[in-house]
């Protein structure tokens, strides 16, 4: 019920307006999203290299339907990647892959995200490739595969509540892939998924371990001090170093803890996203898990 309440909500114009217009709502926004320009976004970026922190940016979109949205998608990361160097920034660039064309064929979104790997390694930086639904996964992967076998620089996410992801972990890193670890966020059934949040967080840690020891450069995302802490514990285990792995956060989410890892020699990348788009991206991850909702309302009352 609730999902549906959302996804009508996001096609409700007064709604819309209402975000766009309200005090409220622009500092919500302002708080997630860095700004609506790559000259925005840039900015952000900047001042949080000043402050020892990294970033990844991702360009806000919703599932393409045109091969024409798939080369506009990819000409503004590839305008996002030469910001980038020209800024001498050491930033990554967010990207899925729905956005670039797979659900039209797994062909055209291969050519456009590949110009992008190509980009990145000529400029020294990474293009890290989100996970959407389960639905998404094995073409996914396939796909970093094939970018990491030519480019060799890209980190896929994977995703913990997912029954299958211990496998996918083991077969990542046998092939030295860099692995981004997140919870997961969207709704997905049983047999998919684990339901309960104490069987997500277990998986979260055994997978955290499993790439502590064997990962290429993994990437630990998540604002759960439990989960942070139970990587340290085994980075001060294993002696792996500080610089060769690094937690990953949201923008504007737990900049306590941010402050905290920063001030203790962790290497941390906010995920920071820019765009028009972000009103059909904010209702869209509600409407997939109306907990989201909470989870944002809670870590706005954090500092």
């Amino acid at each position: 019920m609730l999902r549906q309440s959302f996804l009508f909500l996001s096609r409700h114009k007064g709604l819309r307006r209402w975000f766009e217009t309200s005090h409220h709502a622009a500092r919500l926004t302002s708080r997630f999203v860095a700004g609506e320009t790559l000259d925005d976004v840039l900015r952000v970026a900047r001042h949080l290299h000043a402050e020892k922190i990294l970033a990844t940016l991702d360009h806000l979109g919703e599932n393409v339907t045109t091969i024409e949205e798939a080369a506009a998608s990819r000409g503004f990361m590839e305008r996002t990647l030469d910001a980038i160097a020209s800024s001498a920034l050491p930033s990554t660039i967010s990207i899925k892959l729905s956005q670039f064309g797979l659900d039209l064929s797994d062909r055209l979104c291969l050519e456009n995200v590949a110009a992008l790997a190509a980009r990145a390694r000529e400029i020294g930086s990474r293009v890290e490739i989100d996970m959407e639904s389960s639905e998404y996964v094995d073409r996914t992967l396939a796909i970093v595969e094939q970018l990491h076998r030519e480019y060799g620089c890209v980190r896929s996410v994977l995703q913990a509540y997912l029954h299958r992801t211990l496998d996918d972990a083991r077969r990542m890193n046998s092939l030295g892939i860099p692995i981004r670890l997140c919870k997961g966020a969207y709704k997905e059934p049983p047999s998919v998924a684990f339901p309960e949040k104490s069987k997500v967080d277990e998986t979260y840690i055994r997978l955290a371990r499993l790439l502590v020891e064997d990962g290429a450069y993994p990437a630990f995302a998540t604002h759960d001090p439990r989960m942070i802490q139970a990587v340290r514990d085994h980075v001060a285990h294993t002696g792996r170093s500080t610089s060769g792995f690094e937690f990953q956060m949201l923008y504007g989410v737990r900049r306590d803890l941010q402050r905290d890892l920063v001030a203790q020699g962790y290497r941390l990348r906010l995920y920071v996203p820019y765009g028009d788009a972000w009103y059909p991206y904010f209702m869209r991850r509600l409407a997939e898990r109306p907990a989201n909702v909470f989870f944002i309302t809670r870590n706005l009352l954090r500092a």
